[in-house]
């Protein structure tokens, strides 16, 4: 039987201040929410039973993951285009592109958002445009409506797929291509067939990345939904500030944690899967 004693590993005592910081900092109020969607005078699911048998509380849910879904889309139907475009411009237009997708970061999220409302107002460029071109004749509801919010959030969101996607694209080895090129294949069966495929694993991570920031996403959704577009997280600060029923919304709070967690494990495996594919 073995004697020897377990120690720490070196350093251990210099880390484990910072450890128990981000442990408290990150993962307490988690548990807190946890045991609060289960507290009462005793263990209790009431919460949950409460949750499931409210119709409000699941359109509300339903609705969140329908817009997440069609924002989703929309990014992806956007931001592959837009990845091989940018793959195939020289380094330094290469450089200017991503600076480009990269420079609304350094905008604040309220400001753009608040941009999206000058744009797509009822006095706005795109309604005055299709004003003006005779193809309407009232201005269309952009604002405070789902369609607001799902243009809204797929302009926030697309740099969180393009980037990603451009970096996979950038490491397809263009030997493979001039292979499949001559062996006579044509340029939309070389796309078909040999570059597309090797996209799919970046293309879907940056999907789920997409769909799980959108499942949370607050301000643009209560700015250009103005009240009238009900997700998750304009509920949760109903439910916290206004009513307040916190063991209700830690209830909320914790299906969608685990909804998140999920697509997060979806995340991770679909990018180990594009790493293992481009290596």
């Amino acid at each position: 039987m073995s004697t020897a004693r377990w120690r720490p590993p070196p350093g251990a005592a210099y880390v484990m201040p910072l450890f128990l910081a981000m442990l408290l900092a990150f993962n307490l109020p988690i548990l807190l929410m946890l045991g609060r969607s289960v507290s009462g005078l005793e263990f209790s699911l009431e919460h949950y039973q409460r949750l499931v048998e409210a119709p409000v509380y699941l359109r509300v849910l339903a609705n969140t993951f329908k817009i997440a879904v069609i924002s989703t889309l929309a990014c992806m139907v956007l931001g592959y285009p837009l990845a091989y475009w940018m793959r195939g411009l020289r380094p330094g237009w290469q450089l200017v592109a991503v600076s480009l997708v990269v420079l609304p970061f350094w905008v604040s999220i309220l400001v753009r958002t608040y941009a999206w409302i000058v744009v797509l107002g009822n006095d706005g460029v795109v309604n005055r445009t299709l004003m003006g071109l005779g193809l309407i004749i009232d201005p269309l509801p952009f604002l405070y409506a789902e369609l607001g919010v799902v243009i809204g959030t797929a302009n926030i969101l697309l740099p969180f797929l393009v980037l990603p996607l451009f970096a996979a694209m950038l490491k397809i080895d263009d030997r493979l291509l001039d292979a499949a090129a001559s062996l006579g294949a044509p340029p939309r069966t070389i796309f078909r067939r040999v570059f597309f495929p090797l996209t799919i694993p970046s293309f879907g991570a940056g999907a789920v990345l997409v769909f799980i920031l959108t499942l949370g996403f607050f301000v643009t959704p209560a700015i250009l939904g103005g009240g009238r577009v009900p997700m998750i997280a304009n509920m949760l600060e109903t439910l916290i500030n206004r009513m307040p029923r916190w063991e209700l919304a830690a209830a909320i709070s914790t299906v969608l944690l685990v909804v998140t967690l999920l697509f997060f494990a979806l995340y991770r495996r679909l990018s180990e899967a594009s790493e293992g594919t481009l290596r």
